[in-house]
């Protein structure tokens, strides 16, 4: 299976709501480096082998029986899709075995939601993606960063979170690890199922080149 992470590149991005796929990659690959597959095994858990391959960072890693290519791209948002591509070509990995994690501003902060493909929104990341594979049926973990009250959109995803927001989202970035966990388990319909369920009152629900105007890259 091929997990893709949506982001920018390079410190300027790298707290902002854009970036959140980048950020669950790395989570995710802290979790499986021990288990790092076709390089020289992690440092230690916080230290995974990234390497650089199809203009992305790759990560190769195992969860039980299942093999995965962890995926960050490198070349901005809005060709994010040439690097999927790549990958999925050289892997021999079929749409249907693509799971991209990615920002959303059609759900609440801190929310986490499954989907088996489906449309864009104006994602510039999806959009490349859509068009470099020829296909929109990937599979998707669509982390909740919310719409700004006011200003520009383009502004609100490219802007560092602060401090606070940055810690309350620290669970979303979790459950948004442990939302493609489970479909490397367990497979797409019993993840949805799990990881989809309405939240409880008060918790968080659990459940896809630069700056432009309307929705950035």
């Amino acid at each position: 299976m091929l997990v893709v992470g949506l982001g920018n590149p390079g410190a300027r991005y790298s707290g902002s709501p854009h970036n959140v796929g980048f950020c669950v990659l790395d989570r995710l690959a802290e979790h499986l480096s021990g288990g790092a597959l076709g390089s020289r095994a992690a440092a230690s858990p916080a230290a995974p082998d990234w390497s650089d391959r199809f203009r992305a960072q790759l990560l190769l890693a195992r969860v039980d029986s299942e093999e995965l290519v962890l995926l960050k791209p490198l070349t901005f948002m809005n060709r994010s899709g040439q690097s999927v591509r790549e990958a999925m070509s050289f892997f021999e990995i079929p749409v249907q075995s693509t799971l991209v994690v990615h920002d959303e501003i059609d759900l609440p902060f801190g929310s986490v939601k499954l989907k088996r493909g489906g449309g864009e929104a104006g994602h510039r990341g999806l959009e490349s993606v859509s068009e470099e594979v020829g296909s929109r049926d990937y599979l998707r973990v669509r982390v909740g960063v919310g719409k700004p009250a006011n200003g520009v959109v383009a502004d609100f995803l490219l802007e560092p979170l602060s401090a606070t927001q940055q810690a309350e989202l620290g669970g979303a970035l979790e459950a948004a690890r442990d939302a493609a966990l489970a479909v490397a388990r367990h497979g797409i319909d019993r993840a949805m199922n799990q990881i989809n369920r309405p939240a409880l009152s008060g918790a968080v629900e659990r459940k896809g080149d630069g700056p432009e105007t309307g929705r950035p890259e």
